[in-house]
């Protein structure tokens, strides 16, 4: 595998493992900002959304910015928790096998597997499957798994573990999703 981006005056660094959970908002919007950071030094990130298959205005925004690609594994409705289907299962299983290919072309210094999380408590991933993702990370290479519902060995893993947790929410007064700000 190919060593990250660098130059002389910027060493490779040694890639870590960070976790965004909890119940409360911005635990993707964090890992994108992380992404336009990274973008900002040089660095190349692929973002992998499961469970995501609608347009949100992130994809516009980061397909403007040739150093991040992203992609989505899911389908255009949501994934309901009591009606996951055989299509959301292998959806999200192919989502992986794209993300760990496009962890290993040494292209990217920056992966984000984002609601991946969430995937394994709906049952569409193993929480085995991401400790293995985890386990074949090149040392370069930042891994950033967002999502409520993290999996204790998840957790465990990581080197950096954020819990957002919500204190209060206009959704909860019937406020909905907005364009540009939820999505």
């Amino acid at each position: 595998m190919k060593a990250a981006v660098h130059t002389p005056d910027r060493p490779t660094l040694r890639g870590r493992v960070q976790v965004y959970t909890g119940s409360g908002k911005g635990k993707t919007t964090a890992a994108l900002g992380q992404a336009v950071r990274a973008a900002g030094y040089g660095l190349r990130t692929y973002v992998g959304q499961f469970m995501k298959g609608r347009h949100y205005g992130e994809l516009d925004a980061l397909r403007r910015l040739p150093l991040i690609t992203i992609e989505q594994y899911g389908g255009p409705d949501c994934v309901r928790r009591e009606d996951v289907s055989a299509q959301d299962i292998a959806r999200a299983k192919q989502g992986l096998a794209r993300a760990l290919e496009a962890m290993g072309s040494g292209r990217y210094d920056l992966l984000v597997l984002d609601e991946a999380n969430v995937a394994t408590w709906f049952g569409l991933l193993d929480p085995e499957e991401l400790l293995a993702f985890i386990d074949r990370r090149p040392d370069h290479v930042e891994l950033i798994l967002t999502g409520r519902y993290a999996p204790a060995a998840v957790v465990e893993k990581a080197d950096l573990v954020t819990d957002m947790r919500e204190v209060k929410h206009y959704y909860r007064q019937g406020v909905q999703a907005r364009d540009g700000i939820e999505r």
